[in-house]
């Protein structure tokens, strides 16, 4: 760890030691990061991640914590936050290529701006286009995989390289990413024009469905569990009747089952355990087998 933290100093790239996670995920839970490093550029990220492997660190790449579920104990080694340049967006034509670091609102709203539709059913979705790439984030009837056309990444050992088309391999909530361990660098959208009122309008109603029907006033990392075939989570864990089901300071939303969220001070361990109680509980009423799509990380 030290001579990782010689490097960051001697290229004068940011970092801190020590940091909370709490403060840098949705759902305000997690231990501390032993390392927490913003980079705003493709060379500082390369040169982060190239001192990391030397010295055997442990890393990972944060958006903005949306699907996140971080530890009580932290976080071995380094936590690298995409910044700078990661948050760039250009547009040409029909086309749109941004910065894994770029928030979906903020990619919408550019969208917007440009009279290009395709991407409202992601307004709302609290991640970064690297989140969404990903884990092919969808929401209302669209997925990523309807739009992103290309992804560039950095491999472990610092070369750079693109996926496009079917080699992105995205699935439900599923990308060739899952399988590997390159990291999101740029994603490309190929979109469709159309009246700006049209797209709004839909930006409206799909942000009005999720203010009115998903509890965004508390934290939580969205909707906890995958979609099982033939039924819909959130209705499967009501109908056993679990909604306000607590665990420590967890809770199952009254407003929306398929979301757990903070209610005062929650631990991993309070997630995680009642993540396993509604698991439990629904496969012994109804037979369906919920799968968690919370990434957990840390010690």
């Amino acid at each position: 760890m030290t001579n990782l933290l010689n490097i960051l100093n001697e290229h004068n790239v940011a970092y801190k030691t020590a940091e909370p996670m709490k403060a840098h995920t949705t759902f305000k839970i997690g231990g501390e990061a032993d390392v927490f490093v913003t980079v705003n550029t493709v060379d500082e990220l390369t040169l982060t991640v190239k001192a990391c492997r030397r010295d055997g660190v442990p890393f990972m790449i944060l958006g903005k914590g949306s699907n996140l579920l971080v530890s009580d104990n932290g976080i071995e080694g380094a936590v690298i936050l995409l910044d700078g340049d990661f948050k760039e967006i250009t547009v040409d034509g029909d086309t749109i290529t941004c910065g894994a670091g770029v928030s979906l609102s903020k990619l919408c709203t550019v969208a917007l701006d440009y009279g290009l539709s395709g991407l409202e059913f992601a307004y709302g979705i609290p991640g970064t286009v690297g989140g969404a790439v990903y884990m092919n984030a969808g929401a209302y009837g669209g997925e990523t995989k309807d739009v992103c056309i290309e992804a560039q990444f950095l491999t472990p050992d610092g070369e750079i390289g693109a996926y496009a088309g079917e080699a992105l391999e995205f699935s439900y909530r599923h990308s060739v990413f899952k399988t590997n361990d390159n990291i999101i660098l740029f994603a490309k959208y190929k979109l469709t024009p159309e009246d700006k009122t049209a797209i709004k309008a839909r930006m409206d109603d799909f942000m009005d469905r999720r203010r009115t029907k998903q509890p965004l006033e508390y934290p939580s990392a969205g909707s906890v569990f995958k979609r099982p075939v033939g039924a819909f989570a959130g209705t499967l864990i009501e109908q056993c009747g679990l909604k306000g089901k607590t665990v420590g300071g967890a809770q199952v939303s009254e407003k929306h089952a398929g979301f757990i969220i903070n209610v005062g001070d929650a631990t991993c361990d309070d997630v995680m355990n009642l993540v396993k109680f509604v698991q439990d509980t629904v496969k012994a009423d109804t037979g369906y087998e919920l799968e968690c799509e919370i990434i957990k990380t840390g010690r």
